[in-house]
Formats: structure tokens, C-alpha cells, sequence
């Protein structure tokens, strides 16, 4: 539950505009110096703006969640300690392996589809909150943590489309990663 002063936070976080975006990107090489900003990648930074810019209260941490867009390496995400507690807690693998399932199963994700997967994972595994999330945001986001992840998700197969600079992997791409890293 958010308190007023989290409300407050939030609507403060939100005054990013899409240069400020396309400048992090720029500043990263994931967005090529003579890379036209056509429709397609104006509509992509407007629904990047729109769904990370809340979890950002500094522009760091908006090119830290737009890294997790760009950068992907299920070898060097299994190899952190952290992520092998996680991998080890009752249940992680068994929602690992349903994710794979559905993603396998589904095409492109959007906000409805990713809502689709986490039900149907939701009715196979009898894990919920953070045994449930933590795997899904870990395999797809290549990071634990909250909400915010789950706005990276969304953003990686309209992502994977545009032609960036700096690929960007899809969330059936992710997945076959991350399994094939995982054993």
C-alpha cells in the first residue's frame, strides 16, 4: 500500500520526457549517433517513459532500468550468489520451468499477455508473491526486485523490433538463455 508521501513521490518521479531517454540511450550506445527517431522508436520511448520513468527518481536509476532492457547475459546472471540463494529457495525452478512453458507457447508479450502467463503459471504452481515473481523477473528482467521489472518485461519484445544499436533480446530469447545457462 502506498503511503501520501509514495504518492506524492511517484508523481514527482514522472516529468521525464523522451529526450531525456533517447539521451541515456544515446550516452550508452544503444542508439546509434545517425540513428533516425522514426514513429515506431518515438512510440517505443514514449511507452518506456511512461513505464519506467514512475520507478525513477533520478535519471541513474532511469538508465539503470533501461539497462536491464539492453543488457541480457543468463551465464553471468547465474553466476552471482544472490541469484543461486534465489534459484534455491522451495519452488523457483518449478516457476522457472512453467514460465518457460507459457513464453514458449505465447508470441509477442504486451501488458495483457504478460498478465496471461503469470495466471496460467499462477493455476500450475501453488507459489505466489515473491516465491512467484522473484524467478519470473530474475529469468526475464536478469534481476531481482520489485514492480518496476515487470515494466521491463513489458518493454523487451516491442524493443527487440526496433533495430537498436545495442540488441535488445526478447522474452522468448531471455528464456532460452536463461534455461540453457540454468543447466
Amino acid at each position: 500500500m502506498s503511503s501520501p508521501d509514495d504518492t506524492e513521490a511517484m508523481a514527482q518521479r514522472s516529468d521525464w520526457h523522451t529526450d531525456d531517454l533517447e539521451a541515456i540511450l544515446h550516452e550508452r550506445g544503444w542508439l546509434g549517433r545517425g540513428q533516425r527517431v522514426d514513429d515506431r522508436l518515438r512510440e517505443w520511448l514514449e511507452r518506456a517513459k511512461a513505464l519506467l520513468g514512475p520507478h525513477a527518481k533520478t535519471r541513474a536509476e532511469l538508465a539503470a532500468l533501461l539497462e536491464l532492457v539492453f543488457r541480457y547475459d543468463a551465464r553471468e546472471l547465474l553466476g552471482r550468489t544472490e541469484v543461486q540463494e534465489a534459484l534455491a529457495r522451495q519452488g523457483a525452478r518449478e516457476v522457472i520451468r512453467e514460465l518457460a512453458n507459457q513464453v514458449l507457447a505465447t508470441g509477442d508479450i504486451d501488458s495483457d499477455g504478460f498478465k496471461g502467463i503469470v495466471e496460467a503459471i499462477k493455476a500450475s504452481v501453488p507459489y505466489r508473491s515473491r516465491a512467484l515473481f522473484h524467478p519470473i523477473r530474475l529469468a526475464l528482467a536478469g534481476s531481482l526486485g520489485q514492480g518496476e521489472l515487470d515494466r521491463v518485461i513489458l518493454l523487451l519484445d516491442s524493443g527487440a523490433k526496433i533495430g537498436f544499436s545495442g540488441r535488445v533480446k526478447s522474452v522468448r530469447e531471455r528464456m532460452i538463455e536463461f534455461c540453457a545457462a540454468l543447466d
